[in-house]
This record gives C-alpha cells, sequence and structure tokens, in this order.
C-alpha cells in the first residue's frame, strides 16, 4: 500500500500544510522555511491517526524492528507513540527534551524494561536534532535502539549526515518530494514554489540567508 502518498493527501485535506516561500516561515533556530508542515493537526484526526498507526506498524514489519519499548519525542511523538504501544500491547516511555527542574529530575517518563530496545516516535525530522537527543538519553539508560520512525521528514542532508554519524537507522512514512508532487497534481503549487522547495531542502542556511537579505 502507498501510505507515502495516503499521508501526503491526508496532511492536506486536513489543512495541515502551508507553502509560502514569498512569506517564509521562521524555525526556533533562526532558518526560514518556505513550508510549514503542522502533523500536529493529525492527532484530532481519527481517520488520520488511524492511517499513521497503520502505516507505523507496516514499516516496521517491513524493517524487521521488533522492539519491546515504544519511545516517544516530548511533545508532538507522545500521542502518536501511545497509540502505536497500545496496538502492539508494548509499553511506552517518552523522553523529554531535558532533565525536570523539580522532583526526580527525570528526562524519561515510564520505566524501561530490562535490555530495553527501543524504537523512536517521533512527528517530524528537520535537522534531526531532537531525534538524536532523543537516542542519546535511551543509550544513557542503556536501551538499544533499533531506529527512529517519524511520520514526515524534509529530507534535509543535515539531518542525513547526523543519522549517518550517529549510526541509526531511521524511516519516515512521507517527506517533502512526496509532498511536493501531490501538491503538484491538485494544481496547489506552482513550477517557481517547487523549485524553492527544492532549493530550500538542499541549502536551507543558504536560502535563508538570502531571503534575510532580500529584505
Amino acid at each position: 500500500m502507498d501510505y507515502a502518498h495516503q499521508i501526503a493527501e491526508t496532511l492536506l485535506d486536513l489543512n495541515a500544510v502551508i507553502v509560502r516561500p514569498d512569506h517564509p516561515f521562521r524555525w526556533a533556530s533562526g532558518l526560514l522555511s518556505p513550508i510549514y508542515c503542522d502533523n500536529r493537526i493529525l492527532i484530532s484526526s481519527v481517520e488520520g491517526r488511524a492511517l499513521v498507526q497503520k502505516a507505523f506498524q507496516e514499516k516496521m514489519k517491513a524493517l524487521n524492528w521488533q522492539p519491546n519499548v515504544i519511545a516517544g519525542t516530548a511533545t508532538a511523538g507522545i500521542p502518536h507513540a501511545a497509540w502505536l504501544a497500545w496496538l502492539l500491547e508494548l509499553p511506552m516511555v517518552y523522553v523529554r527534551s531535558a532533565e525536570k527542574k523539580h522532583g526526580q529530575g527525570k528526562r524519561i517518563e515510564g520505566q524501561l524494561p530490562i535490555e530495553a530496545r527501543a524504537v523512536i516516535v517521533e512527528d517530524l525530522i528537520s535537522t534531526g536534532g531532537s531525534s538524536l537527543s532523543t537516542l542519546e538519553a535511551l543509550l544513557a539508560e542503556n536501551a538499544q535502539v533499533l531506529g527512529i520512525l517519524a511520520i514526515f521528514e524534509y529530507g534535509l542532508p543535515k539531518a542525513q549526515q547526523a543519522f549517518a554519524q550517529a549510526h541509526i537507522a531511521y524511516a519516515s512514512l512521507t517527506n517533502l518530494a512526496v509532498l511536493a508532487e501531490t501538491l503538484a497534481n491538485r494544481g496547489a503549487l506552482t513550477g517557481d514554489q517547487r523549485a524553492a522547495l527544492e532549493n530550500w531542502r538542499q541549502d536551507p542556511v543558504a536560502w535563508s540567508e538570502k531571503r534575510e537579505s532580500a529584505r
């Protein structure tokens, strides 16, 4: 089943994607982006989130990942990790971006099994920073991490390089190329906009700097 296009269609149907190269969005890092993909909207769609969970299951089966715990990345990965863990009848934990400043100062919430084999669940991969931070937290607790699953990835070279350096496998259900193709097929993406998306994907720093200088 072609989950990549189905999920791209679902994201568009839910108005979760905005393409705006002329008025780009600013990330927390300061970089500008011609696209905004709000996967959080999926949690409000019964059909959408069911599709994601089915696709996650099929992806793990194809990759032969057999975890004994599902780890959600806070915060957007938590609901999808919880639904996946429930479907697989597995324990679930979630990993904070930083240790709590109060209480027990935990970073991992929940309880890892002995000899944990975890799959990390993300909603979106951009530069890969949050995924790798989650990976480090799990490895620090002596967990084995089989891989990282995400709903969507931009396909940025920086993320690909970072995962390769960390020697961690990852997979996404859909990506920017499929999303752009789907938008174009709907007549909702011009040639110039598609070129802008690809130019940004190849080098988001240079694209951002060019837009900043033009302001």
